[in-house]
């Protein structure tokens, strides 16, 4: 049986070791284009052997920050540096990192091993170990018999294997991954993005992700940079990220969210109250927020969090608001509802369908109250 690499990823956090240096350091990297400015100031240190992750929508400035790693385009202000080396004048070519980009390149009339072994041939390097070193690899990703095969003759997942195949085979310190599995089925990726993880793992290496699919990087990284206009907004674990997002934007931007604006109104051992005007309900949530009372801020709470029911609630100490169930969304192993409320606005509550039920306890047009402890959300001030 393969050894578990989960003893591996639990005690893997050189972030936290302040003796620790960076792989990759990005230092006040500004990248501008004409009058727009893609990345804006942007710091951070990324470790040897890190899965890391750039997440954010299009335009935020992920993929230009990735491309000036790569040598493809060069700050206009700061500097990045490569195992304490700065790359600054360095091309493409002369760097230890590779890309592996959206679109595969695939050459289509070279077969999967020759695919494979061009940069290694374009490096000189010696035929008896360009043959071993692509038998490596394509055993590496389980393309031993689809090594005569053309990129046409292959399915979307194999061509995959085989741009992934080619970007390791020069053994660089850190891959570059552009959206890599955007081409592939939803079943498909899934399955891929675990083996990217285990991959990773085995080889020793820093991977560096560009994504937009939250799920995607939440599943393989290690830590996550959420962009936004070029900036980054909050660099921190995945669940660090969805549990404790440091603002409006990082918890709407990453899964479904509940998200109240309220007035704070008592601070009281670690308990934050709110009063908020739609839905009108009072809030007391147990956070540590750096907030005042009489200012403004926002709770939030993610769906599976909480409780839908027709009954009202007896015990005391939860957050409850009262509504009508206006649609329901049915997603196989999860029912989402969404419950308009009698003081307005809408909520949503995640149920998990631990059974084969087909009638709904819950249906349409039901009358039901919606019910969240005090540690259930966060409370946001920006």
């Amino acid at each position: 049986m393969a050894k578990t690499l989960g003893p591996v990823r639990r005690k893997f956090s050189p972030w936290n070791d302040p003796t620790a240096k960076p792989l990759i350091e990005f230092r006040n990297v500004v990248k501008r284009f004409g009058d727009f400015t893609a990345v804006d100031d942007v710091s951070l240190g990324i470790y040897e052997r890190e899965f890391f992750a750039l997440l954010g929508p299009s335009g935020c400035g992920k993929t230009t920050l990735m491309r000036m790693l790569a040598g493809f385009e060069h700050p206009s202000e700061g500097e990045i540096r490569l195992a304490g080396a700065s790359l600054a004048g360095k091309q493409p070519y002369e760097r230890p990192v590779n890309m592996m980009f959206q679109s595969y390149a695939l050459f289509p009339h070279m077969s999967v091993e020759k695919n494979i072994a061009f940069g290694l041939v374009m490096d000189k390097m010696p035929k008896g170990e360009i043959e071993t070193r692509v038998q490596e690899m394509l055993k590496l990703v389980k393309l031993e018999k689809f090594a005569k095969r053309k990129p046409h003759q292959l399915s979307g997942g194999q061509r995959q294997r085989v741009a992934l195949a080619r970007s390791l085979a020069k053994r660089p310190k850190v891959l570059l991954l552009d959206e890599p599995l955007g081409a592939l089925d939803k079943k498909l990726r899934e399955e891929t993005q675990f083996e990217l993880m285990d991959l990773q793992q085995e080889l020793g290496m820093t991977f560096l992700i560009v994504t937009h699919d939250q799920e995607e990087a939440m599943t393989v990284a290690d830590r996550i940079a959420v962009m936004d206009h070029g900036k980054l907004i909050q660099v921190a674990g995945p669940s660090e990220i969805y549990e404790q997002p440091n603002s409006r934007y990082v918890a709407d931007f990453i899964g479904d969210i509940n998200i109240v604006e309220g007035r704070v109104t008592a601070i009281d051992g670690g308990l934050i109250r709110m009063e908020a005007a739609a839905p009108r309900v009072s809030i007391v949530m147990e956070d540590d927020a750096a907030t005042s009372v009489g200012a403004t801020a926002w709770m939030a709470v993610r769906p599976e969090k909480v409780r839908i029911s027709h009954d009202a609630p007896i015990e005391t100490g939860v957050n409850a608001v009262h509504g009508e169930v206006w649609d329901i969304g049915y997603i196989g192993d999860t029912s989402v509802y969404h419950v308009k409320l009698d003081d307005g606005g809408t909520f949503r509550a995640a149920v998990a369908n631990v059974s084969r039920t087909v009638e709904r306890p819950i249906g349409w047009d039901d009358r039901v109250w919606l019910t969240w402890s005090k540690t259930a959300g966060v409370v946001l001030t920006a």
